[in-house]
This record gives C-alpha cells, sequence and structure tokens, in this order.
C-alpha cells in the first residue's frame, strides 16, 4: 500500500519519520491502472489515444507509421482496473467491435502489476468455461469476482501481456516487425 506522510496529532507538520497509509479510492485505483496500461502499450511501441466520452471505450491503442506497420491499425480498449485480482464481464461490451478487455491487476505495487487482455470474444469464452454464463447474475447483464478462482487465473494466463503480445493483439498482421521485440 503506498503511504503519505500525515499531520501530527495537533494539525501541524509531520514529526520526523512520520508516515499514514494512504486508502486507494475507486479513482485512484483507476487512474494508477491507466497509468500501468499505457506504460506497457507505450513499452510495446504503439501509441495510445484517450477518448473524450465514455461510451465503453477507456483508450485506443494504435500504430501508425509506416516504419512499423502496412496500414494503421488500432484496437479499443475496455480496461477493469483493482488493486487485487478482479475478473469481470458485462454483456453491454458486445456491441463494440474489435474491442479489448484489458484487466490490471496489482495496480498499487508496481513490481506486482499484472495485465491481462483478450478480446470480449475470449473474454467470454472464460465466463462460459468458469460457468457463469449460467447464473442469475449473467441474466441481468454482467458477473464479476474480486477473487479469482486458480480455474480462472489460469485460464486467463495465456493472456498476460509482453510488449510481443500487445503488438500482435492491437497490430495483427499489419505488423512490419522483423522478429525483435519492441521494448526490450
Amino acid at each position: 500500500m503506498k503511504t503519505l506522510q500525515s499531520e501530527s496529532e495537533h494539525g501541524g507538520p509531520p514529526e520526523s519519520g512520520a508516515v499514514q497509509e494512504l486508502r486507494l479510492d475507486t479513482q485512484m485505483i483507476e487512474l494508477l491502472g491507466r497509468s500501468r496500461l499505457i506504460d506497457q502499450l507505450l513499452r510495446a511501441g504503439l501509441e495510445v489515444a484517450l477518448p473524450q466520452r465514455d461510451r465503453g471505450v477507456d483508450l485506443i491503442a494504435y500504430a501508425d507509421l509506416s516504419a512499423q506497420v502496412d496500414r494503421f491499425s488500432a484496437r479499443p480498449i475496455q480496461m477493469k482496473a483493482s488493486s487485487k485480482r478482479a475478473f469481470s464481464l458485462n454483456q453491454k461490451y458486445a456491441r463494440i467491435s474489435d474491442l479489448i478487455m484489458a484487466y490490471v491487476w496489482h495496480v498499487d505495487a508496481p513490481e506486482q502489476t499484472v495485465i491481462h487482455a483478450l478480446t470480449y470474444e475470449q473474454a467470454l469464452s472464460v465466463a462460459e468455461r468458469a460457468g457463469w454464463t449460467k447464473t442469475a447474475s449473467w441474466a441481468t447483464g454482467s458477473y464479476s469476482t474480486s477473487r479469482p478462482s486458480k480455474r480462472i487465473e489460469a485460464l486467463l494466463e495465456p493472456f498476460r501481456m509482453t510488449p510481443t503480445k500487445w503488438r500482435e493483439l492491437v497490430v495483427g498482421g499489419a505488423s512490419r516487425n522483423d522478429g525483435a521485440e519492441p521494448g526490450r
């Protein structure tokens, strides 16, 4: 957990070495998650755009330089950030073409941050294999867990992202990459 200098009991400046634990609220978790995700995308040699409106797309990853790709290539991303581990899926995202679901775990500990990225269809397959799509919760539109089982973690492991995996997911066959891993 992050720390923050605190004020003394009497409202004055903090005593030397006094540290108070900082509680992350949902906005801070989202901001940290977005920062971690953008960092990983940039290290993959991709560019990032932030939509001005929230219609289900949190950011767009793209490649545009002709030295890198044969054609402009972009993918919309819906990010789900958590200070621990969490996996969720909402049926409303099915309407967004080519959507990538990015699950950013452990945003409060950069050295432990893990990002899994799946297409909506792949995330739906994980939900189906877990039996979520047969629940009352799914019937109302979504399912989520803040404690993914070992089985869910195993299903997500192939989607744990690296710079090479990001380029393949976003650019696919449009890449002019000669096999070298970007960001290394």
